[in-house]
């Protein structure tokens, strides 16, 4: 049968080519299955997340692909902490972690990087079609699989009668809209403005391309060195910040810039390169990430806030733990319970994990201890375990990582009039988001 003939058959359906789609349609197509990947745009496009974590490294030695990565990327050693109320930053490298491997990370322009990503689908057997958006999935009612309809960018329709569906939608998070199981984060809400700079005045030598962090009143500013000279910039702040907007989104952007100097200095010499970009409230988690039939992965389950960029690397991870569960469902059941277990466990864990950090993440407490690492209990290490993606294998960092909460309580409740302000005011902000929503 053809792609245009009614409900083509096939075992896999993936509705998404970025790394998390791209990865389990590669994945699955080197154990032989029949897997078409429908992915809206076409490859080259624009993608933020520019910033990955080292435990991405050993998943594209699976893929086959760790050669073509470091031959576009920027090499990323650590992490750079900046506070406008620190007179000293930071620099925490990888190196210093827990596990001395996971030393280093890279930076990606993500139009390149999901290419490379979706072309090696391709090469394992994957039959990709771009600019083909998903627009209905009927599943079957005995469990046995499910009908996906796809246009054509010229308007013709297609449809396939899929095994297994695969959600790789990333935002557009189709099936959760689908099944009304998308919960927006009500302990967490933010926005982001961002754009791109060249001449931008970056770290010197082996630290050119760390990620920094700026810390300022309304939240927190990214900066990424790309391998072409760009630099990536973005601002993560509350959304009734945003609301206070009464110009252009350049313009605010641009005034939002000058309320950290120490980031502004690195800019002075640079020039906006891109339009820039605003995006609303967009923390969110699904209630489920599976069924019978389907499973979801990546942002199309979970979406955090990328303070840690760990957004790239949570979805391939989720997509090497999906395909066990599609390969015991398909081929071998009686390893389903366990493949389930396990994919479960992942998709809870890494949101969870990085969550905790992130809530307070601009909480006073919490950037005392970042700008001043301390390795008691081996608290450092663990921590940059943390950062560096080491939290699915066996690295004990876990009781490390409980001192280093206790710590910060402890901190807290030291400086509870400051803690005390920090809550009300997060408070405030999220309280006036949801009112707007």
């Amino acid at each position: 049968m053809t792609p245009n003939s009614p409900s083509t058959p096939c075992d896999v359906l993936v509705i998404g080519g970025g790394p998390a789609g791209s990865t389990i349609a590669a994945l699955l197509a080197q154990r032989g299955m029949g897997v078409v990947l429908l992915e809206k745009a076409q490859h080259p496009r624009f993608h933020i997340g520019e910033s990955l974590l080292p435990a991405n490294v050993p998943l594209f030695d699976q893929l086959g692909v760790r050669a073509e990565i470091e031959a576009m990327a920027m090499p990323k050693y650590g992490i750079e902490f900046v506070s406008k109320w620190h007179q000293e930053h930071t620099l925490l490298e990888f190196g210093q972690a827990w596990n001395r491997s996971m030393d280093k990370a890279y930076q990606v322009r993500r139009s390149d990087f999901d290419h490379i990503l979706i072309r090696n689908a391709m090469r394992k057997g994957a039959q990709v079609l771009e600019n083909c958006r998903v627009t209905a999935v009927d599943f079957l009612p005995d469990e046995t699989g499910a009908v996906v309809h796809a246009q054509h960018q010229d308007g013709a329709k297609v449809a396939w009668q899929a095994r297994m569906v695969i959600d790789a939608s990333g935002r557009d998070t189709f099936l959760a809209n689908k099944f009304n199981t998308k919960v927006k984060n009500k302990k967490h809400n933010s926005a982001a403005l961002f754009g791109h700079f060249t001449g931008a005045e970056r770290l010197a030598g082996k630290l050119e391309g760390n990620i920094s962090l700026f810390w300022f009143e309304h939240g927190w500013f990214w900066f990424i060195p790309l391998a072409d000279g760009t630099t990536s910039v973005g601002a993560v702040c509350w959304p009734s910040y945003l609301k206070t907007r009464k110009n252009s989104v350049e313009q605010f952007f641009r005034d939002t810039l000058a309320l950290c100097p120490a980031l502004n200095d690195r800019l002075k010499n640079a020039q906006l390169v891109s339009e820039v970009e605003a995006t609303g409230n967009y923390s969110y988690s699904c209630t489920t990430a599976r069924g019978p039939n389907h499973l979801l992965l990546g942002d199309a389950y979970s979406f955090i806030d990328p303070v840690f960029s760990s957004g790239v690397f949570l979805a391939m991870n989720s997509a090497f733990v999906a395909a066990d569960v599609v390969q015991a469902t398909l081929r071998e059941p009686r390893k389903l319970p366990a493949a389930v277990r396990r994919f479960d466990r992942v998709m809870q864990q890494g949101p969870r994990e990085f969550s905790w950090f992130i809530y307070r993440v601009t909480n006073p407490s919490m950037r005392d201890l970042f700008l001043a690492p301390r390795n008691m209990f081996r608290v450092k290490e663990a921590l940059l375990s943390l950062f560096a993606g080491d939290i699915f294998g066996k690295t004990p960092i876990w009781p490390s990582l409980y001192v280093f909460k206790a710590i910060y309580y402890i901190a807290s409740l030291l400086n509870f009039r400051r803690t005390l302000e920090a809550a009300r005011r997060r408070k405030v902000n999220i309280g006036d988001t949801a009112q707007a929503r």
